[in-house]
């Protein structure tokens, strides 16, 4: 089964399979050990040592020779300006589906990266983050369309962005927890001069989430690269009820949970709330405002069924 909605205007991509891409890791060495993958893969999504070996280590390497030319760049802007002024950070920006692993793949890019040879500072940043308060969201009446983009500041976010490409690379953002569903007040996480910065979200590569900005700018204006996670639909909303019953059956019996009151569910009440959740927001936000920026991405990593990358297209320069 092909990715959602197969286009055919893929002219502008290579396209390169699991065993062709895994040929250009280039030999990179890690220390990496089982115990890392716990803290890198999120619930319900297998990873493995080979995973890591045949995908994220060729795509450093990759993403290693867009930072060279960019750093060559900055260093010949120097020279040509007659200015010293300080490198800004290489922004990554990570887009998907709700439940397709763009967290996972996320957290072990960031970890890839800082294992190049001069060891970066890599900082990660969710745009949860950047949703509006629920008590806005309800004074808004948008509080079930949490996610779609009128639910995020994109003011701000596009701030934070700005910040981070100029000379003040400091920035404290808005802390959202998915336990208690909501902004945390007055708890926030400080990025402080990272040299690459990856941002991830549902909404990183939306144009029409800007619309309130009335200035043209876009936050993917601000990326040096921009990676697009993929997978059939049908395969993203099993993985999806599967995560939800996992939720269930674990972080909802937290009493301190958003979602506590669905912790007595049956397995099968909870896959049907979970298929009504999904059809009623998912897939609309997903056909309405995420596939369409699929092929705004550089580089675009497709899943099979079992949570893998199967397939790898970029961007031709």
């Amino acid at each position: 089964m092909s990715s959602i909605q197969e286009q055919t205007f893929t002219n502008p991509f290579r396209t390169f399979t699991k065993e062709e891409w895994k040929t250009l890791n280039g030999k990179r060495s890690h220390n990496m050990a089982a115990s890392d993958l716990d803290n890198l893969r999120a619930l319900g999504e297998p990873l493995n040592i080979a995973e890591i070996e045949d995908i994220y280590f060729p795509l450093s390497s990759l993403i290693e020779l867009h930072i060279q030319q960019y750093r060559s760049l900055h260093a010949l802007s120097n020279d040509y300006f007659r200015r010293d002024e300080k490198r800004l950070p290489f922004i990554i920006g990570i887009a998907g589906s709700v439940a397709v692993g763009k967290s996972t793949t996320a957290r072990v890019l960031q970890k890839v990266l800082s294992l190049l040879p001069d060891n970066p500072k890599v900082d990660l940043v969710t745009t949860d983050g950047f949703l509006y308060p629920n008590a806005e969201l309800i004074a808004k009446g948008i509080l079930n369309r949490k996610g779609f983009p009128e639910s995020y500041d994109t003011r701000l976010l596009l701030n934070f962005l700005s910040e981070m490409k100029s000379e003040n690379r400091t920035y404290k953002l808005p802390l959202y927890s998915h336990m208690v569903y909501d902004i945390v007040p007055n708890e926030f996480q400080t990025i402080a001069q990272p040299d690459i910065l990856i941002v991830e979200g549902i909404n990183v590569l939306q144009v029409n989430s800007q619309k309130q900005s009335g200035n043209g700018v876009f936050v993917s204006d601000f990326f040096d690269l921009s990676i697009y996670v993929d997978a059939a639909e049908e395969d993203i909303v099993s993985w999806y009820i599967d995560r939800f019953e996992s939720l269930r059956a674990t972080a909802f019996q937290d009493n301190t949970s958003y979602f506590h009151k669905y912790a007595d569910m049956s397995p099968e009440e909870s896959q049907k709330m979970a298929s009504g959740i999904w059809n009623e927001i998912n897939r609309p936000n997903l056909h309405e405002n995420i596939l369409p920026t699929r092929y705004r991405a550089d580089l675009i990593l497709t899943k099979d069924a079992q949570h893998f990358v199967k397939e790898v297209k970029v961007r031709r320069i």
